[in-house]
C-alpha cells in the first residue's frame, strides 16, 4: 500500500476574482479543485478516469478568458506516494511543439521571418543536401521531407554542452525523404531540432528564454522549455506502459483494426528500415525508451520537440491569447490578422506518411480532424506522446490543458479524447 501525501492548499495564481470563485463547485471525489457548474460533465469524466485509468493528472479549461475547470488528483510519484497537487508539472512531450509554434508565430507577427522565404535565407548551412528550396512554411507544416535523420544520434548528444556542432552537422547534412512540398509526414523529433536552430539564428536568443519572457511569464503560465532546478520538487514521475502490454495492444490493433494508426505504426516499427522506425527511433533513447525524457538532464535542455514541462494550468494559460483573437488582459500578443491564417489548414493529408492518419498542420500547430479533440475546424494546438494536450478553440474561446504521468501507447489517448468530448457536451456550450 502506498501512502499518499495530500495537501489541500494549492499553490499558484488565482484564476478568477473572489465573486467568480464563490460560484465554483468543488470537484467530485476523488478529484480535487473546482469547476463551473456549466462544466459538470468534464468534472465527472475527469473524476471517473482517476478511479480507473490515471495515476496522477491535472486538467484546466478556460472559457472566454475565465477559468471554468481546475482539477487535479492522484499520485505524482509512486515511490514516495507524493500526491498530485494543483501546480504539479510533468514532461508534456509534443505539446512542446505547440509552444515552439507560438514563438515562430510571434516572429512572423513582428516581421522577423517570412513564411514563404527559403529556410536557407536565415540559415545558409541548411542549403546543403538538396534543401535549398524548402520554405519556412513547408518546414513548419511537416512537408519538408526531413522527418528522419540520416546520421544516427543518441539523446545524450542533444543535451550535452557541446551538442550544437555535432547535431548541427546532422541537420545540415540530412536529405529529404520525399520531394519537399509534395507530401506530408510528421516530423516527430526533427521538427523541434530544425525549428529551434532556425529560431535562434533569426533572433540570437534561446527559444526557452524567449517563450518565458514573451508568453509564459506575462500570462502567468508555469510552462518552461528548459526547466530549472527550482521546479524539480513539483515535477511528476513518468510511468510508461510495460513493453508486453504495449505490444499486446498493438497486436490486437493489427488484427482487429488493421487500418488504424496504431496498427500502421506497429507494423512499420518492426521493419528495420521503415520511415516510421527511422522517424521515431533517432535520436536513440536506450533501454529507458520514452522515460529518458523525464531525466533531469533532458528536462533542463531545450528540446523543442518534447522536453517542456508544465502544469495543466500552465498549458491552458499559455494558449489564452490564441483563443481570444491574439490578446488577453489588455495586452496584444499577436495581431488578429497574423493569427487568422492559423485557423485554416495549411497542410492536410488523408494519411500522414508517418502517423498513418488524417490530420493537418498550420505553421507548426496541429489541426486534427473534427471529432478528435472537438468539432471546430478552426481549433489548434498540439497533442503529446502519452496523452498530454494543449489546445485552443477560437470559435468557442476555449483553452484546454491536460497533463498526466501515466503514458498511453496509442496515437491519440482515449482519456484525452473523452475529456474533450465531455467539454463540448457541457451545458455551458450547448446551443
Amino acid at each position: 500500500m502506498i501512502a499518499v501525501i495530500v495537501s489541500d492548499a494549492p499553490r499558484g495564481f488565482v484564476h478568477n476574482g473572489p465573486q467568480r470563485e464563490s460560484l465554483m463547485k468543488q470537484a467530485p471525489y476523488p478529484a480535487r479543485g473546482t469547476y463551473d457548474e456549466g462544466f459538470a460533465r468534464v468534472a465527472r469524466t475527469f473524476a471517473a478516469q482517476l478511479t480507473t485509468d490515471e495515476i496522477g493528472a491535472g486538467l484546466c479549461v478556460y472559457h472566454r478568458g475565465r477559468c471554468v475547470v481546475d482539477l487535479w488528483g492522484g499520485v505524482a510519484d509512486m515511490a514516495s506516494g507524493r500526491a498530485w497537487e494543483a501546480d504539479t508539472r510533468c514532461v508534456v512531450f509534443s505539446v512542446t511543439k505547440g509552444l515552439a509554434a507560438m514563438a515562430m508565430l510571434l516572429l512572423v507577427d513582428r516581421g522577423r521571418i517570412e513564411l514563404d522565404a527559403p529556410v536557407s535565407e536565415y540559415w545558409p548551412g541548411f542549403d546543403r543536401a538538396q534543401k535549398g528550396a524548402i520554405t519556412v512554411r513547408a518546414l513548419l507544416n511537416h512537408r519538408a521531407g526531413l522527418c528522419a535523420l540520416d546520421r544516427s544520434l543518441d539523446l545524450v548528444d542533444c543535451v550535452r554542452d557541446d551538442r550544437r556542432s555535432f547535431v548541427l552537422d546532422a541537420l545540415e547534412e540530412n536529405t529529404p525523404k520525399w520531394e519537399p512540398g509534395t507530401n506530408q509526414g510528421y516530423h516527430a523529433i526533427t521538427y523541434g531540432m530544425y525549428v529551434r536552430e532556425l529560431f535562434e539564428r533569426v533572433t540570437g536568443e534561446r527559444l526557452g528564454s524567449f517563450l518565458r519572457r514573451e508568453v509564459f511569464d506575462p500570462l502567468g503560465s508555469d510552462a518552461r522549455l528548459g526547466t530549472g532546478a527550482d521546479e524539480d520538487a513539483r515535477t511528476a514521475t513518468l510511468i510508461a506502459p510495460a513493453a508486453t502490454a504495449r505490444f499486446r495492444g498493438m497486436a490486437r490493433m493489427i488484427v482487429s483494426q488493421p487500418d488504424s494508426p496504431e496498427a500502421h505504426i506497429a507494423k512499420d516499427i518492426l521493419s528495420r528500415d521503415s520511415l516510421v522506425r527511422r522517424t521515431f527511433g533517432n535520436p536513440k533513447t536506450g533501454l529507458r525508451t520514452v522515460l529518458a525524457y523525464g531525466d533531469v538532464s533532458v528536462r533542463r535542455a531545450e528540446l523543442a520537440w518534447a522536453s517542456a514541462t508544465a502544469s495543466a494550468r500552465g498549458v491552458a494559460r499559455a494558449y489564452l491569447p490564441f483563443s481570444l483573437g491574439g490578446s488577453f488582459d489588455g495586452r496584444e500578443y499577436v495581431k488578429r490578422a497574423t493569427l487568422a491564417p492559423v485557423y485554416e489548414r495549411q497542410s492536410f493529408a488523408d494519411r500522414d506518411r508517418v502517423l498513418g492518419k488524417s490530420l493537418g498542420w498550420s505553421q507548426g500547430f496541429l489541426k486534427e480532424e473534427p471529432g478528435v479533440f472537438g468539432p471546430t475546424r478552426e481549433a489548434f494546438g498540439h497533442a503529446g506522446l502519452g496523452g498530454a494536450l494543449g489546445w485552443c478553440d477560437p470559435v468557442h474561446e476555449l483553452t484546454f490543458g491536460y497533463v498526466m504521468n501515466k503514458l498511453d501507447w496509442r496515437v491519440r489517448s482515449p482519456r484525452a479524447v473523452a475529456l474533450c468530448e465531455s467539454l463540448y457536451a457541457s451545458d455551458a456550450l450547448k446551443g
